[in-house]
């Protein structure tokens, strides 16, 4: 094997196992490498061998991946309130600014680590050791949203079942709604009053009207369980032979909510109203921009739409060739799931507008965002159309899939982590067992939040499980890369990778540059301060449940368990270590020799992780040739 580098500035040339750097012959005392398996493809190895990482077999697998990872439900359910609650179409300029300043560095961040160093959330800080407690936190991170996520799925199949049949029975043409919709009709002018959709909701997916709050979880509604059972095997699955499988299932699961959105648009369009709920989506109101809940509103909604921090994107950018183009790769993914929010704005306010036209009342009233949105407002808004099932089975077909890719990107991140610190797991037996386990475990904790007072704890770890913890972990991240590890060493990374790409991808590193040392750092400050300030003054609540101090004060401490990973493991670090404290610090943020030494993908086990603080220079070559003579 030969192989020239020739992105850096020296020239190496491996043949066998003579290694020559800069005209100087060294002799290499591990084995020449092995033929390059196939890619995507499992390797037959030997008893006791283990099993070297795989790689994507293709760039578009590796894109629709990421593109699927980061269209969720929030771009749904989310975006589209934001939007019309702060400023309608006066919400794109601070969402555009945020996206530029924030999301992109940080998304190009999180891809770059991954796919440099070849490596999953945790094994990836050997570029810097003290600070492994953010992939720990970001392990963290994932498997609590991993935890609730899929009981959105589970939601989801339970709808899509119950949309097999007619009427729909949170409709008004069904019989047992009768009264609920005389009622409705009566009281037309009563905010207080109850949609058959809301009662169906409230009382026979999540029995929710049976608990009194969130100590009182009350029973399991075991409709909902075989539901979840059926979502966490779906995961295993699709995760069982990893991207290999995965990466041919999101040809199907990223693009198909595409085409149902194209659908609902041009159906909404058809609809009396529909122009009155796009203008209230899109309807400027220029005031907006002196109020700094707007300006967190787009930092959080660009933050939390492209998944940064929780572990997937570094995950899935790992499994990339050394050569991809990591800068064309963040704009493609991250302009597209942007655009992807907007274009859904238009699918959702468009049959709200024809729902409100419906009932003679304003478009706002029927408004919702999150769960609200998806199993309330809009099944109700469809069971108003002709066909009514058809729809109904195309929108909950649309939120599968947009929540499984998600998860898929949740959960490669958690295994990824545990496999690339414990290899041998990537035994295909040891890892079937091993997700097994972690599925099952997942589906028993699960079930918590689907009993009858299910929903205030899944609202509980919504609110918390990703608010200020996520911050501190990702402001760490950067703050580690650009002045630990070095912004210039890192900028040179990319660099060396995306060697063949045009002039213009060079040039944005500087732009990126810039960011990644203040203005990314310094918005991640903002974002945090305002959490913290609405942490203080508000209170969590649920419909007119308001959580009780000790129920926001158990999800303080979910977000403290994801962030306070990052002193633990400082510390660890630092007491392995010798010498004083300076010096262990200086050790401490010190590439390990593991860290990629080469451009080549798999190391010799027998390297040893300590610092790398070694640097062979010409006289050490010298001094070696004389003793010799």
């Amino acid at each position: 094997m030969e192989k020239t580098e020739i992105c850096s500035h020296e020239t190496t040339i491996l043949k066998g196992n003579t290694l020559e750097l800069n005209g100087t012959t060294l002799e290499a005392n591990f084995p020449p490498p092995s033929a390059s398996p196939t890619q995507g493809q499992p390797v037959a190895l030997p008893p006791g061998s283990i099993q070297p990482r795989e790689t994507w077999g293709g760039k578009y697998e590796f894109l629709l991946s990421c593109l699927g990872y980061c269209v969720g439900l929030g771009n749904v359910w989310r975006f589209p309130y934001l939007c019309y609650r702060n400023g309608g179409g006066v919400f794109l300029i601070p969402y555009a600014i945020m996206l530029l300043f924030t999301g992109l560095p940080l998304f190009l961040m999180e891809l770059s680590l991954g796919q440099y160093g070849a490596a999953g959330p945790i094994t990836v800080w050997k570029c810097c050791p003290l600070l492994k407690g953010i992939g720990m936190g970001m392990l963290l991170v994932s498997s609590l949203v991993s935890l609730y996520y899929n009981v959105i799925i589970s939601w989801t199949f339970y709808y899509l079942g119950m949309s097999f049949q007619s009427p729909l029975p949170w409709s008004c043409d069904a019989p047992w709604n009768a009264h609920l919709c005389q009622a409705q009709n009566i009281s037309l002018g009563n905010a207080s009053r109850i949609s058959a959709s809301e009662a169906f909701w409230n009382e026979q997916v999540l029995g929710v009207v049976h608990s009194s709050g969130l100590g009182d979880p009350g029973a399991v509604r075991w409709a909902l369980a075989l539901c979840l059972l059926l979502a966490w095997l779906v995961i295993f699955l699709c995760i069982l032979r990893g991207i290999h499988t995965s990466g041919k299932v999101v040809y199907f699961t990223a693009t198909f909510p595409y085409l149902v959105l194209v659908v609902l648009i041009i159906r909404g369009a058809t609809l009396e109203g529909s122009i009155d709920g796009v203008r209230f989506y899109l309807s400027a109101d220029w005031s907006r921009l002196h109020s700094a809940q707007v300006w967190n509103d787009a930092a959080s909604q660009v933050f939390y739409s492209l998944g940064i921090g929780f572990g997937g994107l570094l995950s899935m950018a790992s499994y990339n060739k050394f050569d991809n183009n990591v800068i064309r790769d963040t704009l493609v993914i991250a302009i597209g799931n942007c655009c992807t929010s907007f274009f859904a704005g238009f699918a959702i306010f468009s049959i709200l507008g024809h729902m409100a036209w419906r009932k003679k009342v304003p478009v706002g009233e029927v408004a919702d965002t999150g769960p609200g949105l998806a199993f309330v407002a809009y099944p109700e808004a469809l069971a108003l159309l002709p066909g009514s099932a058809f729809w109904s089975v195309l929108f909950f077909l649309m939120l599968f899939t947009l929540g499984i890719d998600t998860l898929f990107g949740n959960m490669e991140g958690i295994t990824t982590a545990v496999m690339d610190e414990f290899p041998s797991l990537r035994d295909f037996k040891r890892k079937a067992l091993f997700l097994g386990l972690l599925c099952f475990v997942f589906y028993l904790l699960g079930l918590l939040l689907i009993t009858e007072g299910g929903i205030y704890w899944f609202t509980l770890m919504d609110a918390y499980s990703t608010s200020f913890g996520l911050i501190i972990i990702v402001l760490f991240m950067c703050l580690g890369v650009a002045f630990f590890y070095g912004v210039n060493q890192f900028c040179q990374d990319i660099v060396d990778m995306v060697c063949r790409c045009p002039p213009w991808c060079s040039k944005l590193v500087l732009y990126f540059k810039a960011c990644w040392v203040a203005i990314t750092p310094g918005l991640l400050l903002f974002i945090l301060f305002y959490i913290f300030m609405d942490l203080s003054s508000t209170t969590l609540h649920y419909g007119t449940y308001v959580y009780p101090r000790w129920g926001e004060a158990l999800g303080v401490c979910l977000s403290i368990v994801t962030c306070i990973q990052i002193p633990l493991w400082a510390t660890v670090a630092l007491c392995k270590e010798s010498g004083t404290l300076a010096d262990r610090f200086r050790k401490a943020i010190h590439p390990l020799n593991s860290w990629r030494p080469t451009g080549g993908r798999d190391l010799p086990h027998h390297i040893i992780d300590v610092p790398y603080t070694v640097n062979l220079t010409d006289h050490d070559f010298m001094h070696q040739g004389s003793s010799e003579a």
